[in-house]
């Protein structure tokens, strides 16, 4: 569940939103950080990514019940295809100081991966096979009953 703590960042969390993440510029190579409950919107329970993909490809859609996500592109760049159960958008990613927050009940896949990227994923939830949704239909027929 998202926490409602003052110290976030003033942003709308209500649906999909680009955070800019801190950067921290040197001649040595840049750093990017994320610290919980000041860039993300929830509490952190897990992190996985995503490699070897290979260029071009996708991955499947699907959605989630409950869980909230912050995807970073560490390296290379992607899209991500949102769609709230009325319409799509896509988002680029390929600077490791966004990241894309994904709410809950939002249909979500991956593609147009470039060669040797690498999709860092924060998640509000333990892994949990059921609170996956990976019918579409399933998941438009859920959002209208939403509403």
């Amino acid at each position: 569940m998202a926490n409602t703590s003052s110290s976030w960042p003033r942003m709308d969390y209500n649906g999909p939103s680009i955070i800019q993440l801190p950067k921290v510029s040197d001649p040595r190579g840049n750093l990017s950080f994320v610290e919980g409950c000041r860039h993300v919107p929830f509490d952190i329970r897990r992190a996985y990514w995503i490699y070897d993909v290979p260029g071009g490809m996708h991955r499947d859609g699907h959605a989630f019940r409950h869980q909230h996500e912050l995807i970073i592109a560490l390296s290379g760049s992607f899209d991500v295809v949102l769609h709230d159960g009325t319409s799509e958008t896509r988002y680029h990613m390929a600077r490791s100081y966004y990241a894309l927050y994904v709410p809950p009940m939002t249909w979500r896949k991956i593609d147009n991966f470039s060669t040797n990227s690498v999709v860092y994923v924060l998640s509000s939830e333990l892994y949990d096979p059921a609170d996956y949704i990976e019918d579409f239909d399933e998941f438009l027929t859920l959002k209208h009953r939403q509403s």
